[in-house]
């Protein structure tokens, strides 16, 4: 059974009644609330006639840590969200968007629920795994009062997971199941190319090119910023409302 996610889903006041409902992926020491609420792309779809619905993943925001690495893979966490968003609404075909750690994992989302990715928006996504290079044994010590990691990424990562207070080591355990399932992308598996969209300034984003081709997808759209300033960018809520709605 997949970890059960913490899930808020928002109604419009006119619902269309033709669009399934958005699938909102949040990003990696963050939350549904912070990524999707705050910056306003919960509004932005709701006023377009969507309903959202916008879970938290394992050890973020409201939902349970995972109990081991195997409830934190890659492929267990998109079951996850299936679950989440099965839970909430009773629509077959859905649309996602997913930020960061979220577009890895809506990446997922067409394999673990073949046909019923209809369109799909992938924003920061790093084209190489993140935690391949962590150091999964000194992350574990940092985050429960051992000794600074050697390797000055490791203790990067060590650091954001303190930040978190009592939820450091469980997100120490997601980082230990995302990196056993590193991201080695095939072919796309959707029903139509996403979009991808990018800081201008944003260096995780380096070689997506190669991951553009994989889903045979069209140049990305580049929005002003880094990679937390980007997600908060009114360019990106515009370039979501018209990809889901097929205007881009």
């Amino acid at each position: 059974m997949p970890i059960p996610l913490a899930a808020h889903t928002y109604l419009p006041d006119e619902p269309d009644d033709g669009a399934p409902p958005v699938l909102l992926v949040h990003g990696f020491c963050s939350d549904g609330h912070r990524d999707w609420v705050e910056p306003g792309t919960v509004a932005a779809l709701t006023a377009e006639g969507r309903t959202v619905v916008v879970p938290d993943l394992p050890g973020h925001g409201a939902s349970p840590a995972p109990a081991t690495a195997a409830e934190a893979t890659a492929g267990a966490l998109a079951e996850a969200l299936l679950a989440a968003l099965d839970a909430e609404t009773a629509a077959g075909v859905f649309d996602v968007v997913g930020y960061s750690l979220g577009a890895r994992l809506a990446w997922e989302l067409p394999v673990v629920a073949p046909g019923r990715v209809r369109r799909a928006v992938l924003g920061g996504l790093s084209p190489a795994e993140p935690f391949a290079a962590v150091d999964p044994g000194a992350l574990r010590l940092a985050v429960t009062g051992g000794p600074e990691p050697a390797d000055p990424f490791t203790a990067m990562i060590a650091g954001m997971l303190r930040a978190q207070g009592d939820r450091a080591t469980g997100l120490a355990t997601c980082v230990e199941g995302l990196r056993s399932t590193p991201f080695e992308p095939g072919d796309w598996a959707g029903a139509a190319p996403p979009l991808f969209i990018i800081g201008q300034d944003d260096m995780m984003v380096r070689g997506i090119e190669r991951i553009l081709g994989l889903a045979g997808a069209a140049a990305p759209v580049t929005v002003p910023g880094d990679h937390h300033q980007a997600l908060a960018s009114g360019h990106f809520r515009t370039a979501v409302v018209k990809a889901l709605a097929g205007r881009e």
